[in-house]
């Protein structure tokens, strides 16, 4: 509640900075709308039913396929997508081969660009401040990815905070250059970012504004010119974005925006043939794209992302409340997601896991505290279920059956929140080992727990994962957070008696490690990375030394 308040209490004062420049805009219009905006987010249904276009060379444009889809929660078509087919590729194919290689701005071509997207930055972020556009956006949210109120008002302000950090100036810093003395009078060596060029990015359903925007504008940041596909499924959120950043100022020719299936976004891709393609989803779509465009990719793929309770039992209800927040939140649709409990056997004789379960039961349908699994069946999950529990020992701990009484349709997963118990010996059995870790992107963990002489055996489960994205070390203990750290990978690690796995926020690294390909989002440091690579200039003015000649050949 505390957090609750004090979101409300920034957002406010937020608002009231805002409120001189929202009033110069003439930002409404009327009381109903937002200059930006072309949908209303709770007006959507099947009688009024909203249109998501796509965007190339500046102009916004449909397509001559409309893909309907249906509203998650009750199955009515209430939104048409102009998705773009295989014939329809080439404006896009040519948008982005206009681009150089050099970008549209580096560190010697149009530097005042760097000035230009820090005030597009500012007036964004502004406008993400103010209640009724952050609750435009929120609501948006939930239309299309249904989890709750302040859990899609999360990305939201993420989304705010991180444009209000990159307004100014600080931008143009993102570009700092080194110097280096040379050998001698005249020579200096100097370091700078430098951007692709064309580049393109793909991202996922589960967070519709958050991964976009900040990926979107930290290519944009460091003068590359992208082509930006989101599963169609949420697109409307980030179309509505675009136009919002347009009004602040964005030159509409600088982003491409494209709605299509993943054959025709694939073609495009081999077509166009982008510098850097950042690519946030499935580890199977990011194995494939690293080989179609022969490494040209940074992914931010799937995480089967663990959590291991250590030695020292400290509070409890607080731990508990944080277990169920990381595995069960957006209905476990986060790629940090808690997919795995790893509990010290102090914790298995608390009342911990009672005390999870209570906090999982009380989720509900009516405040999306649970909802509806956009990318897995209620039969695939309750199968995956079905199979583990024949594993030797495994039992189910609660959950396990369909949510009740909805008209959330078929193609979607509804189930209530899940634990099944399986024993650490039994999970690294070889022939277990992939069925329990296999990634289930719903309201759905594993829990285990291990003795003290047992933590080289959890840390062996670890090291077998493929996929390490974040992770969480519970303890207090020093010496047991300094063996565990120094034993694991994971990119994003929380560590300490109030350690999660979920949080994406736009002060510290999220991304994965271990894999040279992994991209970070939301920092100075991932934008470097993802969105610039190193250039290095030797300047060598001279002069020749007086009385110079010509030496022998070497």
């Amino acid at each position: 509640m505390h957090r609750i308040v004090l979101q409300r209490e920034i957002r406010s004062r937020a608002s009231h900075k805002a409120l001189s420049w929202f009033s110069s805009s003439n930002l409404f219009r009327s009381v109903h709308s937002l200059p930006f905006a072309t949908v209303e987010a709770e007006g959507i249904s099947g009688s009024q039913p909203a249109e998501v276009q796509n965007l190339v060379q500046g102009k916004w444009t449909g397509s001559a396929a409309w893909n309907t889809l249906v509203d998650p929660l009750n199955g009515e078509p209430f939104i048409k997508v102009a998705e773009v087919d295989g014939n329809g590729i080439q404006p896009f194919v040519e948008s982005l081969s206009k681009c150089p290689k050099h970008g549209l701005h580096n560190p010697f071509k149009s530097p005042e660009r760097y000035l230009l997207y820090g005030d597009i930055s500012a007036k964004a972020a502004n406008m993400l401040a103010l209640p009724k556009v952050s609750d435009f956006f929120t609501r948006l949210i939930q239309r299309v990815s249904p989890k709750s109120y302040q859990q899609a008002f999360g990305e939201v302000y993420v989304t705010q905070k991180f444009l209000e950090n990159f307004s100014g100036d600080q931008v143009r810093f993102l570009a700092r250059s080194f110097a280096v003395p040379g050998n001698h009078i005249g020579q200096q060596s100097h370091g700078y970012r430098w951007p692709y060029g064309p580049v393109a990015i793909i991202t996922p359903f589960n967070f519709p504004l958050e991964i976009p925007v900040l990926q979107l504008m930290g290519a944009l940041y460091m003068g590359n010119k992208p082509v930006l596909k989101v599963d169609s499924k949420v697109s409307i959120v980030m179309e509505q974005m675009m136009r919002l950043l347009h009004y602040c100022g964005l030159p509409a020719e600088d982003v491409d925006f494209i709605n299509s299936d993943g054959k025709t976004m694939n073609k495009v891709l081999m077509e166009a043939n982008p510098r850097m393609t950042l690519f946030t989803g499935s580890s199977r779509i990011a194995e494939k794209l690293a080989v179609d465009l022969k490494g040209h990719v940074k992914l931010e793929d799937a995480g089967f992302d663990w959590k291991i309770l250590g030695p020292d039992v400290e509070e409890v209800d607080y731990v508990a409340w944080v277990c169920d927040q990381d595995a069960y939140a957006c209905s476990g649709q986060k790629c940090s997601a808690q997919s795995i409990l790893f509990m010290h056997e102090n914790w298995s004789t608390s009342s911990l896991i009672s005390k999870i379960k209570d906090l999982a039961e009380r989720r509900k349908l009516a405040d999306l505290t649970v909802g509806p699994v956009l990318t897995v069946t209620t039969e695939a999950m309750l199968e995956h279920k079905k199979k583990l529990l024949q594993i030797s020992g495994s039992k189910l701990l609660f959950g396990g059956e369909p949510l009740e009484n909805h008209s959330i349709p078929a193609i979607y997963g509804a189930i209530k929140p899940t634990a099944i118990y399986i024993p650490l010996e039994e999970i690294l059995k070889p022939t277990n080992y992939e069925l329990v870790t296999k990634e289930i992107f719903g309201p759905f963990q594993i829990i285990t727990d291990y003795k003290k002489d047992q933590l080289p055996m959890v840390l062996d489960a670890l090291e077998r994962m493929h996929a390490h994205l974040t992770a969480a070390v519970v303890s207090n203990d020093p010496f047991f957070l300094q063996d565990v750290i120094g034993k694991t990978v994971n990119g994003t690690t929380y560590a300490g008696l109030r350690a999660r796995t979920t949080g994406a926020p736009q002060n510290h690294w999220f991304g994965p490690a271990g894999d040279p390909r992994g991209a970070g989002i939301g920092t100075p440091e991932a934008i470097k990375l993802v969105w610039s690579c190193h250039r290095e200039i030797i300047y060598d003015f001279g002069p020749v030394p007086r009385g110079w000649e010509i030496p022998p050949s070497t």
